[in-house]
């Protein structure tokens, strides 16, 4: 099964290119959308090669998130916090945008390893922005306490129409996603698929795994949503988070995985469709290749002018035949 990568390809390789031609005074203008919702513009002015301005607009959150200043909450100290003195924030961003970062490229580690990790890491931006809510109750979780002002049930987005639910506490914290297809084939495998998926957390090599849990109605974590989250077709998916799966350098990928997991689903659901329809048509083929082995051979006949079949004999049969 796929993970969906944290970084944006074009835009590591945007800036792998630029770091390796500083010496370059050239000119960059990029426009770009990555999963239909995120657009990105990343500008260079010749006048000052080592500044790169990075703009991102992020997907229209549903009424129930939570976003401060046309963030998610905590994003501000997120990026402060992942990339340092090397992003400054500008305020206002661009227009059109909801974050416009100005990279300081001559700042950059000398260090290759250390300078390719810190550019992965703004390559994820995605991550660090729409991450940040979340990753501020995972860290509060870590010592075994709620974050001020996000003690009740709260709402995430991480892509339009794909809200996600926290229930935090000071042991755990409950994710609950409410899983809608706007297709009826895709809301009948969607359902088929998590209940497997639930059925695999169960085997005994997954033990140490979030507790997973699926169910056609709402969780009674979801008694105070609203009644537009609640009209999921395909059910409910609720995954149980405790210390241990935030510890010792998970809390990025767990970030990661939580915030996509709708975008999980969502492709082995198509993949499933992909694979159904194949194995269709291979059958239909197969059916149709039996049809034209079991056609009788017509051996070719000369008909008469009234319609009866002869033989041609050659003329030396015809004599032996005149003789007898």
């Amino acid at each position: 099964m796929i993970l969906l990568q944290s970084h944006s390809r074009i835009l590591i390789e945007t800036l792998s290119n630029r770091v390796q031609n500083l010496d370059k005074a050239v000119e960059l203008d990029y426009n770009w959308v990555e999963f239909g919702d995120i657009r990105y513009h990343v500008q260079v002015s010749a006048k000052n090669p080592n500044v790169l301005l990075l703009s991102v607009s992020l997907p229209v959150p549903p009424p129930e998130t939570v976003f401060v200043g046309g963030l998610p909450y905590g994003a501000i100290e997120a990026i402060k916090s992942a990339y340092g003195s090397v992003v400054q924030i500008l305020d206002p961003p661009r227009d059109g945008f909801n974050l416009t970062l100005k990279i300081n490229l001559a700042k950059l580690p000398t260090d290759e390893e250390r300078k390719q990790a810190l550019l992965m890491k703004i390559a994820s931006v995605r991550e660090v922005v729409l991450g940040a809510p979340l990753s501020v109750v995972l860290k509060h979780l870590l010592s075994r306490t709620v974050a001020p002002g996000l003690d009740g049930l709260l709402a995430l987005v991480h892509r339009p129409n794909e809200s996600f639910f926290l229930f935090p506490q000071a042991e755990r914290v409950t994710v609950v996603y409410p899983m809608r297809f706007s297709d009826s084939v895709d809301t009948t495998y969607a359902a088929s698929f998590l209940q497997e998926f639930v059925e695999t957390r169960r085997t005994a090599g997954l033990t140490s795994a979030p507790v997973c849990s699926w169910s056609p109605d709402p969780p009674p974590e979801l008694k105070e949503a609203s009644a537009e989250p609640l009209s999921a077709n395909a059910g409910f998916v609720s995954f149980v988070i405790y210390p241990r799966h935030v510890e010792g350098g998970k809390l990025d990928r767990t970030v990661w995985n939580l915030s996509t997991f709708y975008a999980y689903v969502s492709y082995h659901v198509k993949c499933t469709e992909a694979f159904m329809h194949t194995r269709m048509r291979r059958r239909v083929e197969g059916m149709i290749q039996a049809l034209d082995q079991a056609k009788p051979e017509t051996e070719e006949k000369t008909k008469s002018p009234n319609n009866r079949s002869f033989k041609r004999l050659s003329i030396k049969e015809g004599r032996t035949n005149s003789k007898s």
